[in-house]
């Protein structure tokens, strides 16, 4: 087989077979086809785009090229939630404990964050001593007696994909379904769970900025998870502005911490109880969506979703202290507020504007080399739709230092849209996406 006749193929927009796709998949895994020529097959691949058959052998040949997580020792369904990610996404450090709570196993592999913030992995390592380097032995160990646990992926997990991503960063073919869809459900697949709930970002801080967008990417992905024998459900939600109000790692934790504690109501918890229930309904521990949310909020009520967040912090070696006293989380140094330049209400967000704001102040990598400032960011003490007067603080930046703090606040006065009229405040859930059906909402 001859990677150029694969290139000339798809390039006239024809289907490659299952054994063409691994071909590919495998040689890339294996850097025995040469970048430029990977390249050239991925803009065909981005140009001519790629039937369902074919993205789901993609993605099975990636998720195959490395290794497979076998999770059968786990009892129950082991299930998982994906965010194709956003700004102030602190969702999975609500979900997890909650979710395992109502007896449903949360074996949740995750990935470091490139971009606006850390990723999970990132966040949680700003609890002093958590570890998410561990075995595959601990790990189901600790999914069995606990209920959950949140690790690194392996090395080997979906190296093909490793090295796809890092091309398409380089050759401006990011924005292709087949791909994305591919690349995600490929390390989901090679991580082990048996249902997978997706949160699909949708708006202004999102990968897809329209919602008919974003919903095609979700049918993708839930067909190729149905057609790889995994329940899927995905939710399309609002990124128009940060889901929660603290943006930065050790913030996002401490946001998490008090949701649980029952101290913060708001977007961050609604949407998590959208997932949450999606995960309890795939999980075989409800029937419906509505019993599902009972359920969460019994465990949020009693306290039992704060206890199992400081089991996990606890068993992955941390600081489960932390879940009573988030002063026990790293603090910044530089503390200021950002005063509205003017009256009138919140218009709208720049959410990637935002994002990377924080990203310059150290919350967030540039490249994968970048150490994370765990200590830094900002939160937002307004929302689309808010009345804000002149002078008022519309949010307060946390710093290492007032050079980047005066910076921060600058952008943040930019990003933050104040207006004399005022906007209706953003829809958060948008549509759920099932193999058989898609509602709007």
């Amino acid at each position: 087989m001859n990677i150029i006749d694969l290139i000339e193929k798809k390039k006239r927009g024809q289907s490659l077979t299952k054994e063409e796709i691994a071909f590919f998949a495998y040689g890339a895994a294996k850097r025995e086809i040469p970048d430029y020529q990977l390249s050239a097959l991925l803009m065909a691949i981005r140009l001519m785009g790629m039937d369902r058959e074919e993205t789901v052998q993609l993605t099975l040949a990636m998720a195959h090229s490395g290794e497979m997580a076998d999770l059968s020792a786990i009892h129950g369904i082991p299930t998982d939630k994906h965010s194709t990610g956003g700004v102030g996404d602190t969702t999975t450090l609500v979900l997890v404990p909650l979710v395992a709570a109502c007896g449903v196993p949360v074996a949740k592999m995750s990935g470091r964050g490139l971009g606006h913030t850390g990723g999970t992995l990132d966040k949680l390592e700003s609890i002093r001593g958590f570890q998410t380097d561990i075995s595959t032995q601990r790990f189901i160990a600790q999914v069995q007696s606990i209920g959950c646990a949140v690790v690194g992926q392996s090395e080997d997990l979906a190296p093909a994909d490793k090295v796809l991503y890092a091309l398409r960063d380089v050759t401006a073919t990011v924005d292709s379904v087949p791909l994305i869809a591919g690349s995600i459900m490929s390390k989901k697949l090679a991580s082990g769970a048996r249902a997978i709930v997706l949160d699909v970002k949708t708006g202004a801080g999102a990968l897809m900025h329209s919602v008919e967008e974003s919903i095609h990417l979700a049918q993708t992905m839930v067909r190729i998870g149905e057609d790889a024998g995994r329940r899927m459900i995905a939710l399309v939600t609002d990124m128009g502005e940060p889901l929660g109000s603290h943006v930065g790692n050790a913030l996002e934790v401490k946001e998490a911490i008090d949701v649980l504690a029952g101290r913060v109501q708001g977007p961050l918890l609604d949407i998590s109880l959208e997932l949450g229930s999606r995960m309890l309904l795939l999980g075989g521990a409800c029937r419906v969506v509505k019993e599902g949310k009972a359920m969460l909020r019994d465990k949020l009520e009693s306290g039992e979703g704060l206890r199992r967040l400081a089991q996990m912090i606890q068993a992955q070696g941390g600081d489960p202290l932390v879940c009573e006293d988030v002063g026990r989380l790293p603090q910044a140094k530089v503390v200021q507020d950002v005063p509205a330049p003017f009256s009138g209400y919140v218009h709208h967000m720049d959410t990637t504007g935002l994002g990377s704001t924080a990203q310059g102040m150290g919350a967030g990598r540039r490249k994968k080399t970048d150490s994370i400032d765990h200590e830094v960011g900002f939160v937002l003490h307004k929302r689309i739709g808010d009345e804000v007067k002149a002078g008022e603080a519309i949010a307060t930046v946390y710093a290492r230092d007032y050079e980047s703090s005066e910076s921060a606040i600058r952008q943040i006065q930019r990003d933050v849209v104040i207006t004399p009229e005022k906007a209706p405040p953003s829809k958060l859930l948008h549509a759920v996406v099932s193999a058989e059906k898609i509602e709007r909402f």
